[in-house]
């Protein structure tokens, strides 16, 4: 193993030159990588700005360099040369290496990951800094790999992968429907579902933030979305033994607009052109259900939300929508929003080509998660191509 305590900030030739051609971290392709990622713990040693813009789903922030030193890294490379810009990164690199060793031993001792020595280093592109950091690991004694092409290449495969044309069926139904929690139970049941809400942390309403923690940026929702299509291809290869066998996924009828993030255009057409099922709730069940959901959220936040709204609600209904919740008459205040969310939920269903033959309707009584259980059986009976 690397002795780290007798390393200095200031590197000599022979270690640079050890740096710059030992790789003895074996470099793999994305699918492999991504399938032992599942496993693995996963180091992304890009900057801290790169990495909280997005990042490979479940990786753990190690960086190299700084955001600042990064940039002083680069500028050198731009305007000086190659070897200046690798001396000067060795310098900021050196102090920092016995950290590094610590930070991934203390990674790999958590309980999932007991008896596992293997950790995954992936950087933007797969050049220098996962070389220098996987050299780095290797040297202490862990079995290192590291993604071919980087970030980048796992980038342009999830784009890739919104266009292939998935199984969906969607759990459609007005406002207050309690889809989500439908959702949630056909999962327990075993079916394979993707909740967009959860991975946009946004409950698609005007009110849909209140609560919730902020949201991730469009490229990392398009990360969570592609890595949980992938592991839900993944889990049902491994039952089958096929390959490429897309399961039917269930998702809640969305806009395209989660917030301030959108699903992605290629599979939002998918979305448009796959069966609906319908859950077709009385009027004052469901506003009994919503009011119940949002009633307890911050009142202030609550008028705002409304006041973002007053273009398409009208001022009238505004007024009284906010005036209802300033006296404390939720349930009366939620009866004018929810007729408003009906209107808008209706002409969305409707403008999409085909409706006649896609939507199922599924007459419920109430708000239940038993409802799931009206769904069994109706599914089988719409099939999406799969290419």
């Amino acid at each position: 193993m690397l002795d780290t305590k007798n390393l200095k900030p200031n590197f000599d030739g022979q270690i640079l030159f050890s740096l710059q051609y030992y790789m003895p971290a074996e470099k793999i392709n994305i699918d492999q990588f991504l399938e032992l990622a599942r496993r693995h713990p996963v180091i992304d040693v890009r900057s801290p700005g790169e990495y909280n813009h997005a990042h490979i789903p479940r990786a753990i922030s190690l960086p190299l360099f700084t955001d600042a030193e990064r940039a002083v890294v680069g500028t050198a490379y731009k305007q000086q040369s190659r070897e200046i810009a690798i001396k000067i990164g060795l310098d900021f690199f050196g102090p920092k290496m016995k950290a590094m060793v610590e930070t991934v031993e203390s990674v790999v001792r958590i309980p999932e990951q007991q008896n596992s020595n293997t950790i995954l280093v992936y950087c933007w592109r797969g050049g220098m800094r996962s070389a220098a950091v996987s050299w780095l690991l290797d040297m202490y004694g862990f079995k290192v790999y590291t993604l071919s092409g980087g970030y980048k290449k796992f980038r342009n495969q999830a784009l890739d992968s919104f266009k292939r044309r998935y199984s969906l069926k969607i759990l459609g139904g007005y406002t207050g429907s309690g889809k989500t929690e439908t959702l949630k139970e056909l999962e327990k049941c075993g079916e394979k579902i993707i909740d967009l809400e959860d991975l946009a942390n946004h409950k698609g309403s005007a009110f849909g933030n209140i609560g919730l923690p902020k949201q991730p940026t469009q490229e990392m929702f398009e990360n969570n979305l592609y890595v949980r299509l992938r592991d839900i291809n993944d889990d049902q290869n491994c039952k089958t033994g096929q390959t490429k066998a897309y399961p039917h996924i269930w998702l809640e009828d969305e806009s395209q607009r989660i917030g301030l993030v959108n699903i992605p255009n290629e599979f939002w057409k998918t979305m448009r052109i796959s069966p609906i099922y319908f859950l077709d709730i009385p009027f004052e069940e469901r506003l009994k259900h919503i009011t119940g959901e949002y009633g307890g959220l911050d009142k202030q936040k609550m008028i705002d939300a409304i006041g973002r709204i007053k273009e398409r609600l009208g001022g009238l209904e505004t007024k009284n929508a906010i005036a209802h919740l300033e006296s404390n008459n939720t349930i009366e205040s939620f009866r004018i929003l929810l007729k408003y969310y009906d209107k808008w939920y209706l002409k969305g269903l409707h403008n999409r080509e085909g409706i006649n033959s896609l939507l199922t309707m599924i007459n419920c009584d109430s708000v239940t998660t038993e409802n799931a259980n009206r769904l069994y059986g109706r599914h089988q009976y719409h099939e999406t191509p799969e290419t």
